[in-house]
This record gives C-alpha cells, structure tokens and sequence, in this order.
C-alpha cells in the first residue's frame, strides 16, 4: 500500500508538472502573440499617422505654392496697385478667370482672396464656395479686411513669405459655405517690381474636407484625432469634443491622452501607447501620435495628430489563437498525465535514496550514496540535488558577507568610514584592559573642529560633508599605523593612541594634527581653513574608565577652545590651571582678611 501510495502520489506531482508546463506554454504563447499583435498594429499605427501628418503637410505646402503662384502673376499686381481699388475691369476679369480655375481644381478651397494694401485692406477678387458652387463677390459686397491678422501679418511679410494662421472656426460674416468650417488660411504678399508690397493673397482651406480627402484610403476602423499647438481638438469621432475653445468649454489633447503632453512639451515628436499594457491611458485602444509642423517656421506652427484602432480587432487573430492552444493544452494535458503513471512506477525505487540525501543535505556522507553516475532521470535528478547543494553553501557564504557588512555599517560611519563612538569605546575598553595588564598607557585626543559650523553655514551640508571626509583623511594621514581615530558625531573625531609611547608622542600628534587641519582645504572649487582645537586626558593619570577619559578629554578641548581655539590642553594642565587658580582665590581671600584686620585694630584707640 506503500507502495501504490507513493507512486499516484508522484503520478500526481508529475501530471500536473505537465499541466502546467503545458498550461503556462500556451499561456505564454498566447500573450507573448497578443504583445507582438499589438506592437504590430503600434507600427502600423505609427506608419499610417506619419504618412497622414505628410500628407497634411505636403497640401498645405500646394496651398502655399498656389499662393506664390497667385500672388506672382503680373495681372495681381497691377489690380492691387489701381488707386481707386477699382483697377482695369478687362485685367480683372482675367484674373478672375484664374482665380476660379483654382477653386475648380481644389474643392477643399472655401475662399480665394485678392486683398489691396490701399482703402482698408479692400478685397478686389473673391471667390467664395457655398452648397450650389463657386460665387463670385463683386460690387458693394466686398469688404475691407485691414483689422484681420492674416491681412495686416502678411502684409508685413516680405516677399515669397507665406503667412500661416491657426487653425479656427470661420465667423466671418457673408462667407457663405465657410461660415461655421474649420479653416485654415494661408497667405502671401503681392509685391510691385521695387519690392513694395501692395496686397496680399488670401487662400482658405476647408481643414475637414482636406482630411477627409487625405484619409480616405484609411482602414474604415481607423479613429482620427488632431489638435491644433494647444491641444484643443480639432478632430475627434465625438464631435462634440471639437473646436471646445470656440464653444467656450476647452477638451485637450493632452488632459484626454496624457501621454501626448511630450508633444505638445515639444520634447518628443511621436508616441504610442496601447491599451494592453496601460489600460489606463488608452482603455480598448491602440494610439499613435505625431507632431507635425506646417506652415515652414512662420509662427511655430504645427498639429499632433493621432490615429486609433479598436484593441478588440487587434487582437481579433489572438483570440482566435486562445482557442487552438486551449485544445493543445488538454491534449498535452492528457499525454502528460499518462506519461506521468509511467514514469513515477519506474522512479519509485530509488526515491528512497533520493529521500535519504534530501533529508541530510548538509550531511557528506549522504552526498556519497547520491546515484551521481546514473544517466537517467534519477542520475540528473541526482545531480541537481548536488548542485542545490553547493548553490546553498554559495548563498549561505554571501549571506554571512552581507551579515559582515552590515556589523561594519553599524560600527563605522557611514560618511567617512571611521568608526562610530560604539566601536571606539570598545576599543578604548579593550586598550585599557590591555594597558592595565601591561601597566602601559594611552591617551584620548578629543578634536573640535574650530570652523565647521562657519562652513557650513557658508557654503552649505554638501560642502561640509565633504570637509569632514577630507578631514578624516588627513587625520588618518598624521597618526601612526596603530593609532585609532573614528568619529563620534558632527564635526569631533577622537584619536586612541596606546603603548609606551603614548605619553611621549602625544604632544606631537597633537600639533601634527593640527598643522594639518590649519592647512588650506579646496572643495568644490573653495578654499578653506578648519583648524581644530584638541584636549588630551591620559590613562591611568587621568581616569581608568572609558567614559571618563572621554569626559576628560571632552572637558580639556572646551577649556582650550575657550582659551582662544587652535590649541591643545592636557586634563592634567587643566587640573593644574584650577589648583592654582583656587590657591590664588584662597591668598586673595587671605590677603584680604588680614587688611580688614588690620584696618579694625587702627580703628579701635581712636574711638
């Protein structure tokens, strides 16, 4: 019973292995398919919305080109030169003639417009579109177009200048179809032989027939949006989302994509973004956007225009592809769970050893009974188990590293790698014990430095970290190599010097380190001085515990720094300097008792 239990156990086990190698395959399959439908349809995207920006780009360009052309021909500039606004009716008529043949053979121009410098920005020739063809304005309908900026701009234009308006709804009364059309108009100045300019020519494009024309061999499931420099939509499937700013209520580009604010930021010129992977941003969709200018370098004009396509038909093919990997899965499914009985019965036997070695892994000896040599399942199966094991040694060594770096960080400053006052009170406990047992002695330096707060204060925590890392550096320069010195906060530093010697080197160190830190510091281009004052206590004269000694010391650098900075002081001295001042406290006080004495006895016959 053992036996069989064992063996639909691992049956088991091996079965679902399968399953799931087989499940997590297709799986994989599945999205790594979606992923690449999806990338696929972001390239076409991409593809399709640069040529549609080209396309956009290269009719405004004709436009232009048809303005030159307009505005180049000798019969325009001597209707716009006539001082009567009236000019020869035979010159224009001609040049109406032509100017209708344009509109003919561009039914995406609403307005074409010849416009004098003279009377106002009078229009001498114009031809409109409305709903039954070409309408010439003549006579008393002809306005006076001065206040209007595609006027009096390009009439500042030199020329072969093209002027480039924004992209707007026409409100221009009596335009006839254009009234109510988002429009774009381009325009150029007519110039005399001098190179005096003495009108212009107007040409208004109705931007949604233009696109309609240029998308026309566009997938019928392609959505397309265009925004003007600021955002505001110009086209949109909602329609109600177009032209917000002419409608009072603004709907942007960039609040409703927020991955294209980048372009109108100006700081990328086309992105992608698929609802696969950022639902949040293209829920259902996959976008893509370009910035493109138009208009040549007049005014910084350009549009983002962006092309969208349903996720659902993306990934159309991939859903199709989930089916057919569901079925290979349950075959798969099926034949790994045969192959599974089959290979646990033929596994069972010598699991036992397997078990053995799994239950003593760290244990030598049962490495030693591992069927290493096997070539079969077992035998790598076996190996592994080896390998799992030296893996284990491996990551056990790293892990008492890490463990050995963490008890460095918790005993040595993290800005200047000296120790911290924890690890220096260990050693300064152990240098005494060490020193009682040698009946040798030490000396605590308790250095100050004197203008660390100054700079600080001046140049800034940057600078002054720098300045302590310097700092430690010449401190470790000036001592010896069995010398201690690690930082206790801020800016004090504490120096261990132990041995014979310490008595007799200490004056010197004292001096060494300050001569170091009374040289100039450069740091980050500023040069600086720090100087340091330094008190000195000496074991076991001083003290023969840790803490007083430091105390000690703590207690000789303030008297020194109070003395003037720049110095150092022994404990002794300090203790030398109180004895003596208490002793001329006590003979003034003496001095004085005895006067007062003396006065009371030369009092006394008197009275």
């Amino acid at each position: 019973m053992l036996h069989r239990g064992l063996t639909f156990k691992l049956s088991v086990l091996l079965a679902c292995i399968g399953v799931l190698a087989s499940g997590a395959t297709g799986y994989y399959a599945y999205r790594a398919n979606r992923t690449m439908l999806v990338n696929e349809a972001e390239h076409s995207l991409q593809t399709s919305t640069e040529l549609l920006g080209q396309r956009i780009a290269v009719s405004i360009d004709d436009v232009a080109a048809d303005a030159l052309v307009l505005a180049t021909m000798p019969s325009s500039v001597s209707v716009a030169q006539t001082d009567d606004g009236i000019g020869s009716n035979l010159g224009r008529e001609r040049l109406a003639q032509v100017y209708s043949s344009f509109m003919l053979h561009h039914p995406e121009y609403l307005q074409v417009r010849l416009i004098t410098r003279q009377h106002h920005g009078l229009e001498l020739i114009r031809f409109d579109r409305d709903s039954d063809g070409l309408v010439r304005v003549q006579g008393d309908d002809l306005q006076e177009k001065a206040q209007f900026p595609y006027v009096f701009e390009t009439l500042a234009f030199s020329p072969g200048r093209i002027y480039t308006s924004p992209i707007s709804v026409n409100h221009e009364y009596g335009t006839h179809a254009a009234q109510g059309r988002p429009t774009l108009r381009l325009g150029t100045p007519i110039a005399d032989a001098r190179g005096t300019v003495v009108g212009v020519v107007v040409i208004d494009i109705d931007l949604a027939g233009m696109l309609r024309r240029l998308q026309s061999d566009l997938p019928s499931d392609y959505q397309v949006y265009l925004a003007n420099e600021w955002g505001d939509f110009l086209v949109h499937p909602d329609a109600s989302k177009t032209f917000g700013f002419d409608r009072g209520r603004r709907v942007l580009m960039q609040d409703s994509f927020p991955v294209t604010r980048q372009l109108f930021e100006q700081r990328q010129s086309e992105v992608r973004v698929n609802g696969l992977a950022r639902p949040d941003e293209a829920e259902g969709r996959v976008l893509a956007f370009v910035r493109r200018p138009f208009g040549g370098s007049e005014g910084n004009r350009f549009i983002v225009l962006g092309l969208a396509k349903p996720l659902e038909d993306v990934l159309s093919g991939a859903n199709q592809l989930g089916t057919r990997i569901i079925r290979m899965v349950l075959v798969f499914s099926a034949l790994s769970l045969l192959l599974a009985i089959l290979f646990a019965r033929a596994l069972t036997k010598p699991l036992h050893l397997l078990a053995h070695a799994a239950t003593h892994l760290f244990a030598e000896h049962a490495m030693h009974t591992l069927p290493l040599k096997r070539t079969d399942e077992i035998g790598v199966l076996a190996r592994c188990f080896e390998r799992l094991r030296r893996e284990i040694h491996a990551q056990m060594d790293a892990l008492h590293s890490k463990q050995s770096e963490l008890v460095h960080l918790a005993s040595h400053d993290v800005l200047t790698g000296l120790p911290n006052r924890m690890l220096f009170m260990q050693k300064l406990e152990n240098a005494i014990e060490e020193a009682r047992f040698r009946r040798e002695g030490l000396a605590v330096l308790f250095v100050d430095l004197d203008r660390f707060k100054q700079i600080n204060d001046q140049f800034g925590h940057s600078v002054g970290d720098k300045v302590l890392v310097a700092v430690a550096r010449r401190l470790k320069d000036v001592l010896y190599a069995g010398d201690v010195v690690a930082r206790l906060g801020g800016d004090e530093f504490i120096v261990l010097i132990e041995g014979r010697r310490a008595a007799e080197v200490t004056p010197e160190i004292a001096e060494r380190i300050m001569d170091a830190l009374n040289k100039t510091l450069s740091v980050d281009g500023n040069s600086m001085t720090v100087g340091a004052s330094i008190g000195i206590s000496e074991f076991p004269h001083d003290s023969g515990n840790a803490e007083e000694l430091l105390l000690n010391a703590d207690a000789a650098m303030y008297a020194a720094k109070s003395g003037g900075r720049f110095a150092y002081l022994r404990y002794q001295d300090l203790l030398a300097m109180r004895l003596y001042e208490q002793a001329e406290q006590a003979r003034l006080a003496q001095a004085h008792a005895a006067r007062d004495a003396t006065e009371g006895r030369e009092a006394e016959p008197t009275a």
